[in-house]
């Protein structure tokens, strides 16, 4: 289901695990070049608080991490505050990253992670629903919108309510079970399936709209 959503700033694929990509023209100018990058030099550099080190790490994942922070806010100014708090918790942190995994994958994570304790951050916000027990049935047979392959979503996905927005990216997107959500948001799994099934209401609605917008203007 991740793979028909098309998402701007999101170069790689759910699956794709290499450290090295390259910039289109769509990601924020700032990336460096991949032939003049050695993550591995850089990691090793961050380690001993390296500045130089630290900053060319930033700006090669930059774009990467501005893709996955767009997603779980309503705007990029949203987003940049997450990524900076994410970096920081790299730096902080970086002596437990596993080389043996891709650095993509770790950063992934913790910018996940980073997105989630800034919504907890704004708990006026932040408020997860209950499922009603009679409702579980139908809520697990909704089907998701559809969603053109060209299509970008993002803007959509922004409109949803942080709650919402959140347990849909972890189930669509990054493919996470209930069980995990669940878990990594401190919810019921019940919660988990009603948020998903309020965020596909949500997303039909606001595609409806949006298409009757086109269709006017057209």
């Amino acid at each position: 289901m991740a793979k028909c959503l098309r998402i701007n700033y999101y170069r790689p694929s759910l699956g794709e695990e290499s450290d090295n990509f390259e910039p289109n023209e769509a990601e924020p100018t700032i990336l460096m070049k991949r032939d003049t990058i050695n993550i591995q030099l850089l990691i090793q550099g961050c380690k001993q608080n390296n500045r130089n080190s630290q900053r060319r790490l930033f700006e090669h994942f930059a774009g990467y991490a501005l893709s996955i922070c767009l997603r779980y806010t309503k705007n990029r100014a949203e987003a940049e505050e997450i990524i900076n708090t994410g970096f920081l918790k790299i730096f902080n942190h970086i002596d437990q990253y596993d080389s043996t995994f891709p650095f993509r994958v770790w950063l992934r994570r913790i910018m996940i992670n980073a997105a989630i304790d800034y919504h907890r951050a704004n708990k006026a916000s932040f408020t997860l629903l209950e499922l009603r027990p009679e409702m579980e049935v139908a809520i697990e047979e909704l089907p998701l919108p559809m969603l053109s392959p060209e299509e970008d979503v993002l803007p959509i996905l922004q409109q949803l309510p942080e709650a919402y927005r959140i347990v849909f990216n972890l189930y669509v997107l990054e493919e996470y079970k209930h069980k995990e959500i669940a878990k990594l948001l401190g919810i019921t799994e019940s919660t988990s399936r009603s948020n998903l099934a309020r965020a596909k209401e949500k997303l039909r609605t606001l595609m409806l709209k949006k298409d009757k917008t086109r269709f006017v203007k057209g």
